[in-house]
Order: structure tokens, then C-alpha cells, then sequence
């Protein structure tokens, strides 16, 4: 490394935070960056490992140290073309990734780890701001067809490498803009979505085709585009959320975190609204139900459009505060964690189980709870009850949506309700069909799904061109 004794001579440090009241006011980022030199020093913060356990912590692999080197170097482009050897969309991963590298990082072990997230999201910065993100046009065309069903990371990720490689990729999505759940699902204010407009813009000039507003099952038939290309990916995304089956479910104000989610960024966007119910908790007593990260969008949503109260709960048990990183290290730890929204004014309770839902003519008024042990069973005498005018259900999700593509290809479905599909290959039960992303391996991260949507248009070249021209 450039600076050896990095580590030893200078701190961690990391992005800030705008002041609270300022930043609720509206639906942009938030995050102030550090300065070109201050950036410079952290990445001289990292070790010279004789093993870069970042490496393995990564799920797309990123060469960390090689590229923190370029940066304390001072050669950022190098740095980028780094970074983008590994991964298509740094600046989605810089912004909304849990950063497994930085627990996974040799620094971490007795120091703070580098600021591994940081620096990636600087480089990217730093890439766009210079004008370096330019289409990569393939240098001669493939006469395949490709039609990938999902234009989430995975989709997106697969797209792209394809595209690079020559073949001619048609992208499916049901929505009226492309993205999936880095549009729809994720804030504003924690992603905004002129990012995903640019790589949209960039894809489309590498030659990717982007069909919208199209529900392949419903308004085509998977059939029809089987018979149209070469080759199909399924990267449609897990999407059937866990239900909470409890008295009073039905009542008004009780709805799942995705049909609530949305509606907000569409509005942030000035996107048509397609929902029949407009939901809003401005002015409301909102109850989360949930301790993800999908519940913490919630909060930061709520509390932006007015909230009167915002509270979460989780039916686990509260986490440590601290790690035991002997025993933990190199592996993504469980601990306490509080995220920017929950910050802002959430009061968040933990062994809380929700038993029903009471309301007055049909409209949620309060909800019933009980603590539990760390056996998940009720304690005798710990019932309480809160008032609630909104309660947003954000459990997680199951499986992929069934009805429709799913239903109509007969492809196999593991035990959990995925599409089965191993990651040697990515195909399905289907010769010429792949899945990747969540709606194979089941809700996961952003990251994990750029990774399947990468190693997943590898295998579908070489199923293509019998030989591998795409890193996997």
C-alpha cells in the first residue's frame, strides 16, 4: 500500500449527516460528503493484508485495497475502472449497502474498519462528476436474443454485461420507469433516482432495449417471448410480502410497507399515481411493524409527510450493543444498529408481539400487543396497547409473485417458493430460461443482486457462445 503506517497515524472517519429538522423538510439525500483529501486519508488507512478478508465480505468481490491504494494515489479514473470491473453500479452500493467489507475487514478487528463505503461512493461521485461514465459499446454484435423479465439490480446488472458482450438484451418491466426496487421501494432520501435515469440513458446508448409498463403474464404471455429469443432471465424480484393474519387485518389504515412506499416516490417524482388508495400519515399515530430495513424506509417516509407519532416494533429480541469480533469477525455480526430514520424520532420496542387490530367502523383505532420471550412466547401480565391511525406491515417477503409468469411457465420452485435455480448455472428447471437475484435466492441485498445478475449473464453466454467472454 502507499502509506503503510496509515492505519496507525490516522483515524476513521466517515460522511455526515445533515441536522434533523432540516432534512425532514424534504425527500433529498442527505449525506455530506468528505473532501477530496479527506477521502484521500482514509483510504490510507488500509493495511497491507496478507489476506484482504474486505475481498470475501464483499458479495460482488470488490478489490478493495487495490483501488483505496489508487485513490490515496491520487488516480481516481484507475480507481473507477477498479471498482467497475466488479460492479456495474458503485453508486447504488455506495449509498444503500450495509457495507459486509467493513465487518469483514482486518482494520476491524481491534481498530475501526476503513471506511470502505465511503471511499466507494466517492469514487463514483468523482466518476460522474468528471464526465468518465461513458457507454462501453461492444465491439462487434452477437446474433442472439436476450429478454430479461425485472429491471431491478439483478435485472439491470445482467443487462448491462450482455449488452457489452454483443448480444441483443430486451428488458421487460412492469412499472412505467425501470429500476424495480431500487425505484419503487427505496426513498429518495436515501437514493435519489436521477442515478438510475443515468445508467438508464447509458445502457440504452450501449444498446439495451427497455420495454415498460409491461406485465409479462399478464399483458404478454411468457410463452410469446420464449418463442421471440434466444435466451429469457428471470430477475422479477421476491415480491409476495409476509402477512400478519390477525384480527382486525382487514381494517382500513392496515397495509403492507410496499403499498405505501411507492406511492411516495411516485409522488417525488411526479409519476402517475396507479393505486386505488392514496396513503399518507400525515397527522397519524403510525405504527410499523417490522425491524428492517424496509420498517426504517417507513419511518423516514412517515415522518417526512407529517407523522404525529412514529413507532417500531420488532418481535425479536434487542440486539447487543457490541459485537464479540473475536468470535464474529469475519462475518456480518448482530448488533444494535440504529439507521438515520429511526434517528429521527421513532421510538422503537423490541420482544413485541402484535395479537390483534381494533378500530371503530372499519378504521383502525389501536393495536394489541404483548411482550415475548426470547422463545418467541407470551409473558404472563405484559399486555399493552397502542393507538394507531396507520399500521404498516414491513415483515419481509417470501417468495416471488406466483400468478401470472410464474404459474404460466411451470418452472420449479424450491421449498421457500423461489424460482430453483443453482448459482453454477443460474438455470431453471426450463433449458433456456435463468433466473437470478431475489427471485431465486429470496429477499436479499442490492449487492447480492448486482453479483447473481452479473454471474448470471455469464452463464447465459456461454449457454449462448459455448465459452465464457463474461467474468463470473
Amino acid at each position: 500500500m502507499g502509506k503503510v503506517t496509515g492505519f496507525m497515524e490516522i483515524r476513521k472517519k466517515e460522511r455526515k449527516y445533515l441536522d434533523i429538522d432540516s432534512r425532514v423538510e424534504n425527500y433529498n439525500e442527505f449525506v455530506v460528503p468528505l473532501t477530496e483529501n479527506e477521502t484521500k486519508n482514509q483510504a490510507a488507512r488500509c493495511m497491507d493484508c496478507g489476506v484482504p478478508y474486505c475481498h470475501s465480505g464483499c458479495p460482488v468481490n470488490n478489490q478493495i485495497p487495490d483501488w483505496n491504494d489508487l485513490v490515496y494515489k491520487e488516480n481516481w479514473r484507475e480507481a473507477l475502472n477498479n471498482l467497475h470491473s466488479t460492479n456495474n453500479f458503485p453508486e447504488f452500493t455506495g449509498r444503500i449497502c450495509p457495507a459486509p467489507c467493513e465487518a469483514a475487514c482486518t482494520l476491524n478487528l481491534y481498530e475501526e474498519s476503513v471506511s470502505i463505503k465511503t471511499i466507494e461512493c466517492s469514487i463514483i461521485d468523482k466518476g460522474y462528476k468528471n464526465g468518465w461514465i461513458v457507454p462501453v459499446i461492444a465491439e462487434k454484435k452477437i446474433d442472439k436474443t436476450i429478454a430479461i423479465i425485472g429491471s431491478g439490480p439483478a435485472g439491470m446488472a445482467c443487462a448491462q454485461q450482455l449488452a457489452r458482450a454483443g448480444y441483443s438484451v430486451t428488458v421487460f418491466e412492469k412499472n412505467e420507469k425501470i429500476g424495480g426496487l431500487l425505484r419503487y421501494g427505496i426513498p429518495d432520501f436515501k437514493m435519489e433516482k436521477h442515478l438510475i435515469d443515468k445508467r438508464v440513458d447509458q445502457m440504452s446508448k450501449e444498446g439495451v432495449i427497455f420495454k415498460t409498463g409491461i406485465n409479462v403474464g399478464k399483458d404478454i404471455s411468457i410463452d410469446e417471448i420464449k418463442n421471440q429469443y434466444d435466451s429469457v432471465v428471470l430477475t422479477g424480484g421476491s415480491e409476495h410480502p409476509r402477512d400478519l393474519p390477525i384480527e382486525g387485518r382487514e381494517l382500513d389504515g392496515v397495509h403492507f410497507a410496499m403499498d405505501f412506499l411507492p406511492q411516495q416516490n411516485r409522488r417525488v417524482s411526479n409519476e402517475a399515481n396507479s393505486f386505488i388508495k392514496e396513503l399518507s400519515a400525515k397527522d397519524k399515530d403510525v405504527i410499523v411493524i417490522g425491524g428492517g430495513d424496509t420498517g426504517s424506509d417507513c419511518i423516514g417516509t412517515s415522518i417526512r409527510q407529517g407523522a404525529k407519532s412514529v413507532t417500531q416494533l420488532e418481535i425479536m429480541p434487542i440486539p447487543p450493543e457490541e459485537e464479540d469480533k473475536g468470535l464474529t469477525w469475519p462475518n456480518w455480526p448482530l448488533k444494535l444498529r440504529t439507521s438515520s430514520s429511526q434517528e429521527e424520532g421513532a421510538i422503537r420496542d423490541f420482544s413485541v408481539l402484535t395479537e390483534s387490530i381494533e378500530g371503530e367502523n372499519g378504521v383502525v383505532t389501536s393495536i394489541n400487543c404483548v411482550k415475548v420471550n426470547d422463545k418467541m412466547r407470551p409473558i404472563k401480565n405484559s399486555n399493552f396497547k397502542l393507538k394507531a391511525d396507520l399500521v404498516l406491515l414491513a415483515m419481509g417477503f417470501i417468495h416471488p409473485t406466483h400468478k401470472g409468469m410464474i404459474e404460466e411457465l411451470g418452472v420449479e420452485k424450491d421449498s421457500r417458493g423461489n424460482v430453483l435455480a443453482n448459482t453454477s448455472d443460474y438455470k431453471t428447471s426450463i433449458d433456456n430460461v435463468f433466473s437470478a437475484g431475489d427471485m431465486r435466492r429470496g429477499q436479499s441485498l442490492v449487492v447480492w443482486a448486482i453479483r447473481e445478475g452479473r454471474q448470471c449473464a455469464s452463464s447465459v453466454d456461454l449457454f449462448l457462445s459455448g465459452e465464457r467472454n463474461l467474468p463470473f
